[in-house]
């Protein structure tokens, strides 16, 4: 199969731009329901980006229920009576109304799974987080591959609560809220912004090693309502 999905424009959020082109591939059916996707590599190249953001898209794919990875083999257009159907389109979020609402549900789900995660997670689930940390503290942090371990931590965060479908769902929206994260950066001196930001996740993710799920509760919920007011988003709580 050759899919020529041409560069990406650098301006954009590069996993959902990325994982929106794949998508209308799938849907449209010139890649077939089982047929497996061109490798990491191939996409990276095809795209002009690093293989995390590649890997970022194909999660976002994984959570829309377009996409299923399978270890050490690759990841295959779901079939269509197995596919799920959340799907929100990137553009439909420029509106703020919308967006907003969006932000909002994020809020009980990721609260919760923070709770549950603090009570449930395993010694891996840390080794993820602090790997996430990592990618989000280092030189990187400045630039996109920042955002992509944001977007990673929450989606480990998810998945450490045992529970599956707050990771669908989690995932799902941390994905769309990626948005947020770049308007956030534009809005505010980057500096601070991001010092900020990696303050509030190391937070969580104490509060989660501690075994407290009242702490990772609010440690959450302070991130969040603290995101949301880097957005001017006035949200009930």
């Amino acid at each position: 199969m050759s899919v020529d999905f041409g560069q990406i424009r650098r301006n954009e959020h590069l996993p959902a731009r990325i994982a929106a082109q794949i998508a209308r591939e799938i849907t449209e059916g010139r890649i077939l329901p089982g047929e497996k996707l061109p490798t990491e590599h191939f996409l990276a190249n095809s795209f002009g980006v690093s293989r995390s953001v590649v890997r970022e898209a194909i999660a976002q794919l994984r959570n829309e229920g377009l996409v299923e990875t399978r270890q050490g083999v690759g990841a295959f257009a779901t079939e269509l009576q197995t596919r799920q159907s959340i799907r929100i389109e990137q553009d439909d979020l420029h509106d703020r109304s919308t967006f907003r609402d969006l932000f909002q549900l994020r809020i009980p789900l990721e609260i919760e799974a923070a709770g549950l995660a603090a009570i449930h997670h395993a010694d891996a689930d840390l080794a993820k987080l602090d790997e996430a940390l990592a990618a989000m503290t280092g030189t990187d942090k400045w630039t996109d591959q920042g955002i992509v371990a944001d977007l990673i931590f929450h989606r480990v965060v998810a998945a450490a609560t045992g529970n599956e479908y707050f990771a669908l769902f989690v995932g799902f929206i941390a994905e769309r809220i990626s948005l947020a994260i770049n308007a956030a950066r534009a809005a505010a001196v980057l500096e601070e912004i991001v010092e900020v930001t990696i303050a509030e996740h190391v937070a969580i993710r104490d509060a989660i090693a501690s075994r407290d799920p009242h702490k990772a509760r609010e440690a959450m919920k302070r991130h969040l309502l603290g995101a949301a007011n880097r957005l001017d988003l006035t949200l009930e709580s």
